[in-house]
């Protein structure tokens, strides 16, 4: 006859895992803990924060093209410097955008998203630069992009005055642009051991235990005899001792 399975699970005596913790806990409470126990623990969250963004994060690439303004003929050279901020502000609008989706394969939503331009005051260049997670994909957008440009600036560059070249066209990056993993294990590292330092900083401090000396209480000088106090007690006695005799 074979037990029920109630009967073939025996429970666990009770209190046993209170009393093995009541055994565990002096041992932990005597083991001596550090005041700057923060710095490294801190580090090694971060350290391990910084590993497991490396590791699961989708490595993006980056790729840039450059478009020039170029004045016409008798036009100052400021005029292609202003254009060229201009257009740099245009880049990202809905208009160019839709142009550069059919080139670019992306939709204009996701496209606006991935594009960014860069204008700099003393050059009359504007850098587009795409960013996806191909490097295949970031350069068709960048120049995608630079040829929307390109085309809507030159069909009133006879009103303006001024008319955009492409410069450099984007090539497919070698390498991402997210950081790597030994770069982000440093940078969370870093960071937790920064984070770590601080809270010693702010930290409360314990006060300071001063050992007082124990002063030893005075004796009890012994009481000095004097000639008058011997003198009052042997006539004490003596006057004692005579009116025994009457």
């Amino acid at each position: 006859m074979t037990d029920s399975p109630e009967q073939q699970q025996q429970p666990a005596a009770p209190g046993r895992f209170s009393r093995l913790a009541a055994k565990i806990k002096p041992k932990i409470q005597a083991i001596p803990v550090p005041v700057w126990w923060p710095l490294p623990v801190c580090a090694v969250l971060g350290t391990a924060c910084g590993v497991s963004y490396g590791a699961l994060q989708t490595p993006e690439y980056t790729a840039t093209s450059y478009v020039v303004a170029v004045p016409a003929k008798g036009i100052e050279p400021t005029a292609a410097l202003g254009y060229a901020q201009a257009y740099g502000r245009i880049t990202t609008s809905d208009s160019t955008l839709a142009y550069a989706r059919v080139a670019a394969g992306v939709p204009p939503e996701a496209l606006r998203t991935q594009v960014s331009t860069e204008t700099s005051p003393d050059s009359p260049m504007i850098a587009i630069t795409g960013t996806a997670d191909k490097p295949a994909v970031a350069a068709d957008i960048a120049n995608a992009v630079a040829e929307a440009v390109f085309v809507s600036s030159n069909h009133v560059s006879k009103n303006t005055g001024v008319k955009l070249l492409v410069f450099s066209q984007a090539i497919a990056p070698t390498e991402a642009a997210s950081p790597s993993l030994p770069i982000s294990a440093a940078v969370g590292g870093s960071t937790g051991g920064l984070i770590g330092g601080l809270a010693l900083l702010v930290r409360p401090k314990r006060p300071r235990a001063t050992a007082s000396a124990s002063v030893p209480a005075p004796s009890a000088a012994p009481a000095e005899s004097h000639p008058n106090a011997n003198a009052n007690a042997n006539g004490t006695a003596n006057a004692k001792a005579e009116r025994e005799l009457v």
